[in-house]
């Protein structure tokens, strides 16, 4: 499994390629297209086969090679956003029903396992949130209070499942984890076995209406008269731009020479907050390990963040080996809670994005809920997860924030970039922005010598693209779209990479 990033995560070393079974019917008007082939993507597509209806995935790489590929793998009923800012910004009975909903996603995750036999090392587990000072202290007794409130069973616990020093904790139960590469491939198996076409390499670049949506990709036009984007963002510029902002976390695996891996899932108050459970990789424990996030494109030395994260580890744990490091990216919405369902301007046209950092339960619901709506079905979460809704109050200074972002991102380093080098001090594997004959290029040189330079302007809204040193891609830092060091469009809202420049006369030695 290949994955949008050149660091391996933990879940690549065990999965083979997923082979599609069923062939392309290019005359053929499927049901539904879905894009994607993640975990939001892979869930619907399997929720409506089963419900009836003949679908057909388009995933560009392959299967997991977005954020799923580069997930932690907790299935948790804490979320991101308390319960509490829900009510405040919601409603109470809004903070029940996401409650339920995420409740069901990790049931529904444990019964596709069961049905389908998917050996995917899935466990449920109890999670532990414990607070380090009095302020996190305060945070914990709000999110203990209104997750009881929510229907989640939550105590408080005298004691943590790892060495770390702590004032207060609590406990909750019905959480779980997986491997979800092994999910992943089983959940596709049990897609094409129902019937499902599943294309990888296959990207699409364009969408139009008639009496029914035609896709344009790279295998050949697929018809449909649904379409689903299980992409993060959906591609072009549309509403849902605006109203999430990307964001980059970092994960590590790890061996403990004390062998002291916990058997649960474990989280501290921190901002950002850090993350833990065990996994085991090839029959060896490992503990996994994430944090550090920060918004996409604006930390120029990603390398230096894994450094920070790996100070941060062996400080707090008897690190006897690295064994993965890896980061992967995601989404926030202004409001707090995710955007499944219509996307607005378009007739049967769905899109789930703003998981926020809860990523496996929120696809697995959308899959719900997007089922729900394509077959006409009711269900209580369609307009409060709305892509359409509006909430002038929840999330606004949060939505102005991020967009003010946007235009600062695209006239600050659009036209004021700082001064570089030259080009002959780039180092092999070494990437800067800079001006080259009165031209605005990105540069890269591989481990050959050889340069690549491209347009650094993003096509999707024309922001300027940072390096991310430590993946080897370029970012960009309004709508999260990421290209790998040649331009290629790796993922994000853009229909295609980066412009390349010919470099013949500005090779470096």
């Amino acid at each position: 499994m290949n994955r949008d990033g050149t660091m391996e995560s933990v879940w690549q070393a065990e999965l083979r390629g997923i082979t599609p079974v069923n062939g392309f019917v290019k005359d053929k008007v499927y049901d539904v297209l879905i894009v994607g082939a993640g975990i939001t993507g892979l869930s619907t597509a399997l929720e409506l086969q089963r419900r009836g209806k003949h679908c057909i995935i388009a995933e560009a790489y392959n299967a997991g090679f977005g954020s799923t590929g580069g997930t932690t793998a907790h299935l948790n009923t804490i979320l991101d956003t308390s319960y509490r800012d829900m009510e405040r910004a919601f409603s109470k009975e809004v903070a029940r029903l996401v409650a339920a909903a995420t409740r069901q996603a990790i049931m529904k995750i444990g019964r596709n396992v069961e049905e389908f036999r998917v050996d995917c090392d899935f466990r449920y587990r109890n999670g532990y949130l414990f607070a380090t000072d009095e302020q996190q202290e305060q945070r914990l007794e709000e999110i203990v209070t209104s997750a009881r409130d929510a229907g989640i069973g939550i105590d408080y616990s005298t004691q943590i499942p790892l060495h770390l020093r702590f004032r207060r904790a609590a406990v909750f139960g019905g959480q779980a984890q997986f491997h979800v590469a092994k999910y992943l491939s089983g959940l596709a198996a049990a897609f094409q076995q129902m019937g499902g076409v599943l294309l990888q390499q296959a990207q699409v670049s364009e969408l139009t209406t008639g009496e029914c949506y035609t896709a344009a990709t790279t295998l050949g036009a697929i018809k449909a008269q649904h379409v689903v984007y299980a992409t993060h963002l959906p591609p072009g510029v549309n509403i849902l731009n605006f109203r999430c902002a990307p964001y980059r976390s970092y994960a590590a695996a790890l061996t403990l020479a004390d062998g002291q891996y916990p058997e649960a899932l474990v989280y501290d108050l921190e901002e950002p907050y850090h993350y833990y459970r065990t996994q085991v990789i090839n029959g060896a424990s490992m503990l996994i390990a994430g944090g550090f996030d920060h918004k996409t494109g604006h930390n120029d030395n990603t390398e230096l963040v894994f450094r920070d994260m790996e100070l941060f580890l062996r400080k707090n744990f008897s690190v006897e080996a690295i064994n993965y490091k890896w980061s992967s990216q995601y989404y926030t919405s202004a409001d707090g809670l995710p955007y499944i369902g219509g996307l607005p301007g378009y007739e049967s046209v769905y899109a789930a994005t703003g998981f926020i950092g809860n990523g496996m339960v929120y696809g697995t619901m959308s899959a719900t809920i997007i089922a729900d709506l394509i077959l006409g079905n009711s269900n209580e979460l369609i307009n409060v997860l709305s892509p359409g809704r509006i909430k002038p109050i929840a999330g606004f200074s949060e939505f102005v924030k991020e967009n003010a972002d946007v235009v600062a991102q695209f006239i600050g380093k659009r036209f004021a970039y700082e001064e570089v080098q030259q080009l002959a001090a780039l180092a092999k594997g070494e990437a800067r922005l800079a001006d080259w004959e009165g031209k605005k290029v990105a540069l890269y040189k591989d481990e050959n010598g050889k340069v690549h330079a491209l347009n650094p302007v993003c096509p999707h809204a024309k922001c300027v693209v940072g390096w991310n040193s430590a993946e080897k891609t370029w970012d960009c830092p309004c709508h999260g779209g990421r290209y790998a060091a040649n331009g290629a469009l790796l993922t994000g809202p853009a229909r295609r990479g980066l412009e390349q420049i010919i470099t013949e006369h500005i090779q470096g030695d």
